[in-house]
């Protein structure tokens, strides 16, 4: 059985993902083979795999960082909210049930026994699997039927490295705290912290984190600096930016802005991060009609539940902005269940079970929901260049060509009117030579003085900010500390931390 390790982090979006990327990237680098693994995850990004399975986008992610093929073992379990107060349990792939917090409880235990053999599976082909926990360890009102965090580690005997995010303040609280409320027997498997997002020199630091040791019998095993520009699938809309910014000046003599609504149930919203990547593309997202004004193009991006969040477009008034802006001839993109708000009708009986709900009309199609999620990666062709995308949808969308003013015309596989397209693809805009010739055409269309730089390669860029995060374990981890604990486990004798020593 090989080696493994489980990242915990004190809170959410604390950096467990990309310390597990770090770690992943750094440990191939080893010439070692490495995969990750997150046993539950929560969120609405994901992605299709080879072979048909939907998994989180951090796992494909950081499969990228170990320089492996993303599979269904590497999430087994994926919870994607709805509305509701509902979510999707996606299990090796396949989408099962439709549950509550209440009513989801009851399916973990058989989930635990999935979740240990996809681990070992992975186990028995890997030299080491990097585990990446959910939310904070401690959360001790779950901790019952944990299968994410120590319900994990405890099974698995899983050594802990606890991730906490100083950017945030009350760091070393929330280090001790995440230990001291833990029972004995998931105490003894936490070995060290790591401290991310640091902004300073760490020598200040370095008072506070001898006394942490002193009191809790582990050390920090690594101060990892903040690190902007790294933009890696985040797992969800906590770590997308509020206000964006430009990755580099524009080639030509105007920036292009991109406005995308920033929907209640956003999903797959990593369709966008190759737009970011542009020089002179500026992408914000946006939640009032008013900050449409200056925008060049309209996103409506991927969404959990569409009816519900075309209910909230229409409340905000964005939808009417919207409409607005395609009359007077500015683009627009649907994505997915974007593409799906751009349609005369939607008719769900399944999702939302609204049944048929009018849509924004701005393409001349019609929606209805199939009860089988289509999962697919689709390749085809527009604007002269290649296309590979992904698709995760219920929703199926139909065209009308014969009607409309202007006629519609195929848009990889939606259709476009005018200046307005939609697609059910994710990922189109990842593929350079399409992106490219879609903003200079955006450009035309507004009249803006804007050039795609010719040698942009997401790919490139993508892989280059998996560098800077191995980069970052290598020159601010303790790298032979971590390599012990993947190779002999937690040390044995690491003192119980009072209140939850009490409890054993």
């Amino acid at each position: 059985m090989s080696g493994a390790l489980l990242v915990a982090g004190t809170t959410s979006d604390a950096g467990k993902s990309v310390v597990t990327a770090g770690i992943c990237r750094w440990l191939v680098r080893q010439g070692v083979s490495v995969a990750p693994f997150k046993a539950q995850n929560m969120s609405n990004n994901s992605m299709v795999t080879l072979d048909g399975a939907e998994i989180g986008r951090a796992q494909v992610m950081q499969a990228a960082a170990a320089r492996v093929e993303p599979e269904a073992a590497m999430n087994p379990v994926l919870l994607k909210p709805g509305g509701g107060n509902s979510s999707q349990v996606v299990v090796l792939g396949r989408a099962v049930a439709d549950v509550t917090a209440l009513s989801y409880r009851p399916m973990k235990a058989a989930l635990l026994e999935q979740v240990l053999a996809s681990l070992a599976d992975l186990r028995s082909r890997f030299d080491v699997v990097v585990c990446e926990g959910a939310g904070s360890p401690t959360e001790i009102n779950l901790r019952a039927d944990d299968i994410a965090n120590m319900g994990l580690a405890t099974a698995a005997q899983l050594p802990v490295l606890v991730v906490g995010d100083i950017d945030r303040g009350g760091l070393f609280p929330a280090l001790y705290g995440t230990v001291a409320l833990m029972p004995p027997a998931d105490q003894r498997l936490v070995a060290g912290f790591l401290v991310n997002k640091f902004r300073g020199d760490a020598r200040l630091l370095e008072p506070g984190l001898v006394e942490l040791e002193r009191l809790t019998g582990r050390p920090t095993l690594g101060v990892l600096p903040w690190l902007g520009g790294l933009e890696l699938d985040v797992e969800d809309s906590l770590g997308i930016p509020v206000g964006g910014a430009l990755a580099a000046p524009p080639h030509g003599e105007d920036v292009l802005r991109v406005a995308v609504a920033r929907l209640p149930r956003l999903s797959n919203f990593t369709d966008l991060d190759a737009l970011a990547a542009e020089p002179g593309v500026l992408v914000r997202y946006v939640t009032r009609p008013e900050e449409l004004a200056d925008a060049d193009l309209v996103v409506l991006p991927g969404t959990r539940s569409t009816v519900a969040d075309l209910a909230w477009l229409r409340s905000t008034g964005l939808a009417d902005a919207v409409a607005r802006h395609a009359a007077a001839g500015g683009p627009v993109l649907g994505i997915c269940g974007g593409h799906q708000m751009l349609a005369r009708s939607i008719t769900d009986d399944v999702e939302s079970r609204a049944g048929t709900v009018e849509g924004l009309g701005l393409l001349p199609t019609e929606v209805r929901f199939a009860p089988e999620k289509t999962l697919g990666r689709p390749s085809g062709s527009a604007l002269g260049h290649p296309v590979h995308g992904y698709e995760i949808h219920h929703g199926v969308v139909t065209v009308d060509w014969d009607s409309g003013t202007p006629a519609a015309e195929p848009f990889l596989d939606g259709a476009r009117a005018g200046s307005v397209s939609g697609t059910t693809w994710h990922g189109a805009l990842e593929n350079d030579g399409f992106r490219r010739a879609f903003l200079a055409e955006v450009a035309r269309t507004t009249g803006r003085r804007f050039v795609p730089a010719p040698d942009t390669d997401f790919a490139a860029v993508r892989e280059a900010r998996l560098d800077r995060l191995g980069d970052l374990v290598t020159e601010h981890a303790d790298t032979a500390a971590l390599w012990r604990l993947v190779e002999t486990g937690p040390p044995p004798g690491l003192p119980l931390l009072p209140p939850g020593s009490a409890a054993g």
